[in-house]
This record gives C-alpha cells, structure tokens and sequence, in this order.
C-alpha cells in the first residue's frame, strides 16, 4: 500500500475505540509508517496525531503501552540511520532505501510534531526513543549540536513536566521515570546536572515501590492467601499468586530496576532539599518494614534454607519459588543502591554530616538494611561493594551518637531465647544475627550498664547451654544460620570484653565465656576460630588493659586451663580438623600470623590446636611468668605424638619467636631462653625442661628437686599433693 493511504488509515484507525486486538497492528503501521514517509510534514503530522491517538492513550496497559511507543521511536530510528548510510553508497540511478529523509531531517520533523496538543510525558517518551535509535549502542548518528538539543529537550520536557505533580497522573509520572531508565545512560555529564533532583526523586519512588514496580509488597499477601493453612505447605504453581509473580516480573519497571535505581541514586545526590531525601528514606523504611512483616505471616517463610529440597515439591521449588527469591533479591539490591548515596552524603555533605541530621539518616538506613536482612542473610547476597559501603558507613558514623546507638539497639532488640527446645523461624534468626553483628560495632560508644543490657545479654544467651537452641537436639538438622549466629555472639562478646572502659565488666565475664568457647570447642567452632578467641582474651587481661591490673593471675589461670585439657589426655589426638580455613584475607596473607598459606588445608587434632592457641597467647604475658610459660608450651608441644603435627606447632613456635610479634622486652628474654635457658634442646629435639619451674606461694617440691606444677593462683597449703594444682 502507498504510504499516503497507509498515512490515511492510520489516522482514521487512531481515533477509534480501543481494540487491543488492533493495538499490535496500529503501532507496527506507525513504525513502518516512521520510516517510509518522505514529507518531513507528514512524519510531524504523524507523530502529533499518534500521541493522541484514542485508540492508544483512552485505556492503556499501564507503563507496557508507555514502552511500546518508545520502541516505535526507536525503532524507526535505527531504520532511518541504517536507511541513510545504505543510501549514502547506493549507485546513480538506484531507488533510495526507505524514506530518503536524512536522520537530522527526521529528528526535527518527529520532534516538531510533539506540540502543545499533547501531554509533556508523551513528549518525554518520543524524545527518549528517538534519542536511543540515533545515539545507543554507540552510533552516533547526529551532529553533536543536535545531539545536545535534543538531550536538553528530554531534560527541559523532564523538569517541566515534574515541576507540579499534582496535575501529572500516576501513568504520566511512571512514563517520565521510565523513560528517563532508558535516556538516562546516554545524557552527558552535562546535561545530567540539569535534572531537578528535588523533583525527581519523589516519582522515582513512586514508580518503584508502586504498581508499576513492586508492587508495595502485596505480591506476598496473595502467595499467603494462596497457601492453605496446615502443617504441610502447599503452594500451587497454577495459582493465582504464581501468576501475580510472573506478570510483576515482566513489567517494564521490574525488568529495568537497575538503570532505576541508579536514577535513583544521582536524584538522591542531587537533591538540594533534605526533606527530600529524608522522605524519600522514610518510604523505603516503611516499605522494607512492611516487606518484613507480610513474609514473617507468609507459611514460606517457617522454610529453612537447609531443607527446602526436602519440604518443597521440585516443580515448586525449581519454579515458582525461585523466581519469588529472585525478585526478593532484586528487591534488597534496588533498595541497598538507593540508600548508598545517602550514606555517602552524611560523610561529605555539611547539611547532611551536620549532628542533627547524621544519626538520622544513618539509622534509617540501619533500619532498613534490618528489614531487608530475611534476604541479605541467605546464602551471602550481602556481599557485594554497595551493601558492604552502605552498612559500613551507617556504622562508622551513628557510632559518633551514643544516644543513637544505644536507641537503635533498644528499638531493634530481639526476644531472648527461653528454652533450647523452640528454634526460631529463619526471619527471626536474621534478625537476631543482623543485630549481634550490628551491636559488635557499639561497644566504644555505649557506657558499661547499656554494653551489659544490650549486647552481653543478647549474646551470652545464645552461648549458655540452657537458653541456647543452637546446641538443641530440636535444631537438627542445623539451621542454615547456626554458625554464624554461633560466631555472632562470640564476637559480640570479645568486642565488648576488648573495650578498656568495661574492664570491670570483662573481669566478671571472661571465667564464664572461657568455660563456653572450651565448651563449644571443637565440636562447634573451628580450630581458627578458638585460636582467635582466645588470643583475643589473652590480649585483654594483659598489659596495659585493666584487667590486668586488677586480676593480675587471670591469664596464668587462662593458660593453665587450656594446657591441663591440652596434655591430660581429654583433648582428641586424631587429625580430623581444619588448620585454617577461611583464613586467607584479600590479599591471600594468612589470617593466624605465623600459618603459611601452604598449610591452608592442613588437618589438625584437638590437641595440636590448643597448644598453638597456647604459643598464640606467649606475645602477651606479663614478663615475669614467659620464660615460665616457653618451658611449659614446649613441654605441652613435646607431648603431641604424630611427628607431622608436631612439626607444625614446632614451626608456628619458632615463627612465634622470630617473626616480631613480641615486643623488645620479649624478645630479648625469647632469645635468652632459647639460647641458654635450654628453649632450642626443649623445641628442637625434645629435650625436658632442664631449670625447674621458680617457686609459687610456698608450693612443696617435686622430684628430683623441682617446684611442684602448680596452676597460678592456687592454694599451696603444704607439701605433696596438698600443695598441687586442683585442676
């Protein structure tokens, strides 16, 4: 059919009623139609025509037919500029390939034809299309003039359209924000800083959150509806609900969240109000709060990672199930990338770093990174460069506010686990596990009574064996969360005993969390793990932290503790443990100084893992007692019998000695030991302790003229059996 008459009957088809069986067919006619007229008047006749087509824009499929009509535009123009450059080279006298109408002749007649008689946001879905067909993809199909017109113009359509949100439709918002998701990547630095940001932001959440986007989480309300209540979960993958998951994720906004929320994060930066952000923060607090609180009342959520191939039928599982954790995920990087920015502008803006507004902000943020925790918690999805900035950084400052901490961790406090034979629901366990990891980070800004209310209380009680489910014969199989909430609370509480201004506090917890970590070893830490516990209590009841001053025997009573279990023969002798795994940093350098990476997999036994944590713990004794405890080391060392493993404590010993991790003082008295104290027979060959151990409290002497073994502190009331150790 000749254009003219094509150009005549769709115009005629424009104005009549929708007919979505007809909508495929107008909009190919438009395209087609795009590329082939040669009358510049005809293309802008066109355009204006089809931007108010009654057929289109009386009842359309909400942002789909907005997207659609940008691929008309874009499409045409890719075919324009593929036109153009055959033309360029066809021979005199050949016909031209399509219109013959050159590209900027055609970006000029489309873009006249956008006029007063149509919507701005109509306008702002030509000019990105058009925009696309000529610059995307790297094609560089206009002069750089032009190119910049037509940029400003989907800028200035942009601002002007925004600027009263009253009067623009939810459809029209949507279709600027859209639009915007495919232009955005091709505007110059330039341009980009044209955009109002005080005005884009508020319909950029909008349109995520919303209908177009997700859906404002209702998407797990028809999933619980679809759900019948018993003790079974059944879901169907017929379902409505399975249905509902399927169409959200084919929306033009879900499928481009993206470029969507990196808009968002450049209109956060923007944003020269601070009410601005601050409400647009507010949404997504109460949007992830709500997230959370419709999937702790969705069955799904009782399913614990570990056994969801057990619980869930495969059609279910491999189907339906996937694509809901697809979008969940979808969901907490969209919201991670728009909080970014503004953790970034509490560092470098002075309204935002100001004191009234920081703890805000960076609360809110802590806030919403808790919401999001059910889905950050699962199988590692926190690991990636913008969460680890985000929650950092949110760290990093609200721990300036000590008010802020200590309200944060008031609001955010999870029940204490009553009895160990209820294991939580997995939501309940991410939480829990979000906020030990959090309040790991308080304890230098909390006073003591606030570290002891809500932090060591929390985190022992996940570590006694009566209130812990951890160790319950009910959780079995292990959770997925087990062992990191295990070591959650570990840390939580080594980071509060590390804290010098809770010496006192230490003093009290250290016998009961050493009874816990040697309760807990091996059976559910690793031997790495107890290394570094332990170290880091020997650290804290040495000099110069207070501890020290006042119990001065408690690290002797540490130790000895540790070589009683070491060479009484209760410690495994088989080598069934890793030496150190998850050990290697980024930069692939041991974790545990002294391990060199080629002992990475090495196996370990009970044993030889408390004898180094026992050369581990030598850089921080009080100088009167090291030599004392050299000796006593290379006899527990001695009493390993596999030569292998042996060898490996010999080795971490030596490193011990030599490598600078006692200072200058114990150094020189390491060196003493090992040349004339008999340290290099004891080590190197085996030899025994050739000085005897020097005199505590009166203690009785053992054969052959030596002080009886004595753990420090104890009572020597005489001699013989009366005055040795009661350990």
């Amino acid at each position: 059919m000749p254009a003219d008459r094509l150009l005549a009957t769709a115009l005629q088809a424009y104005q009549e009623a929708p007919n979505p069986a007809l909508t495929d067919k107008i909009l190919a006619t438009t395209t087609t139609l795009l590329t082939n007229l040669t009358n510049p008047l005809n293309l802008s006749l066109l355009t204006t025509h089809f931007l108010t087509a009654r057929a289109i824009w009386h009842s359309p499929d909400g942002l789909q037919t907005c997207l659609r009509v940008m691929s008309v535009y874009n499409t045409a123009a890719i075919h324009v500029r593929k036109n153009e450059l055959e033309n360029a080279n066809i021979l005199t006298g050949r016909p031209v390939v399509g219109s013959g109408v050159s590209s900027e002749d055609w970006v000029h007649a489309v873009v006249k034809g956008a006029d007063d008689r149509s919507s701005r946001w109509l306008h702002v879905l030509v000019l990105a299309g058009v925009l696309m067909g000529m610059e995307g993809d790297d094609r560089r199909s206009l002069s750089r003039s032009l190119r910049h017109k037509l940029e400003q113009a989907v800028v200035t359509a942009t601002n002007l359209e925004l600027e009263n949100q009253g009067r623009i439709s939810p459809l029209g918002r949507g279709a600027v924000i859209l639009a915007l998701t495919y232009a955005f990547p091709l505007l110059s630095e330039r341009t980009k800083r044209l955009l109002d940001g005080n005005i884009l932001l508020p319909p950029i959440i909008e349109a995520m959150l919303g209908d177009e986007g997700f859906q404002h989480s209702d998407f797990i309300l028809s999933i619980t509806n679809d759900i019948p209540p018993g003790q079974n979960i059944v879901w169907d993958p017929h379902s409505p609900s399975v249905a509902r998951l399927q169409s959200l994720e084919s929306r033009p906004l879900a499928q481009n969240m993206g470029p969507l929320s990196r808009l968002a994060a450049f209109a956060v930066q923007h944003a020269i109000h601070s009410e601005v952000v601050l409400q647009a923060q507010g949404q997504l607090i109460s949007f992830t709060g709500a997230l959370l609180d419709k999937w702790s009342r969705c069955p799904l959520s009782n399913i614990d990672l570990s056994v969801e191939t057990a619980v869930l039928p495969p059609q279910v599982h491999q189907g339906p199930y996937q694509i809901l954790w697809q979008l969940l995920k979808k969901i907490m990087y969209t919201v991670v990338a728009t909080l970014q920015p503004m953790a970034g502008r509490s560092l470098l803006d002075p309204n935002f770093k100001a004191d009234k507004m920081a703890p805000t902000i960076t609360s809110g943020t802590l806030h919403a990174l808790r919401n999001l925790s059910f889905i950050s918690s699962r199988q590692g999805a926190s690991s990636f460069q913008v969460y680890t900035f985000t929650y950092n950084t949110s760290l990093d400052i609200i721990t300036r506010y000590p008010d802020a901490c200590a309200q944060f961790l008031q609001s955010t406090q999870p029940p204490l686990p009553q009895t160990t034979n209820v294991v939580p629901s997995p939501v309940v366990q991410a939480l829990v596990l979000f906020y030990l990891n959090t309040a790991e980070h308080f304890p230098l800004a909390l006073p003591t009574p606030v570290c002891e209310n809500l932090i060591i209380t929390p985190a022992t009680a996940y570590l006694s064996p009566t209130t812990s489910w951890l160790t319950s014969p009910a959780n079995n199989p292990p959770s997925s969360l087990t062992l990191e909430l295990f070591e959650s609370a570990h840390s939580a509480v080594l980071s509060v005993l590390s804290c010098p201004q809770h010496g006192a506090l230490a003093a009290a917890l250290i016998p009961f969390y050493i009874d816990a970590l040697l309760s807990s070893f091996p059976s559910r830490i690793s031997p790495r793990q107890f290394r570094v516990a332990f170290r880091t209590i020997m650290q804290i009841t040495s000099p110069p932290f207070p501890v020290s001053a006042s119990h001065p025997d408690l690290s002797e009573g540490l130790l000895e503790m540790l070589r009683f279990r070491a060479v009484s023969g209760s410690a495994s002798t088989a080598p069934v443990l890793p030496l150190n795994e998850q050990a290697t940093t980024a930069t692939n350098k041991p974790f545990i100084p002294g391990v060199p990476p080629a002992q990475q997999q090495e196996t370990i036994s009970e044993q030889a893992a408390l004898v180094l944590s026992l050369v581990d713990a030598l850089p921080y004794l009080p100088l009167g007692v090291l030599e004392e405890w050299l000796a006593r080391t290379a006899e527990a060392m001695n009493a390993i019998a596999d030569p292998r493993l042996r060898e490996i404590v010999r080795k971490h010993f030596w490193d011990i000695l030599v490598s600078g991790e006692m200072d200058v003082e114990r150094g020189a008295l390491g060196v003493t030991w090992w040349g004339t104290g008999g340290g290099r027979e004891m080590v190197m060959f085996g030899h025994p302790n050739p000085n005897p151990y020097p005199r505590r409290g009166g203690a009785g002497e053992a054969g052959n003229g030596g002080e009886a073994f004595m753990m420090s502190g104890a009572l020597a009331g005489g001699n013989g059996a009366e005055g040795r150790s009661k350990l």
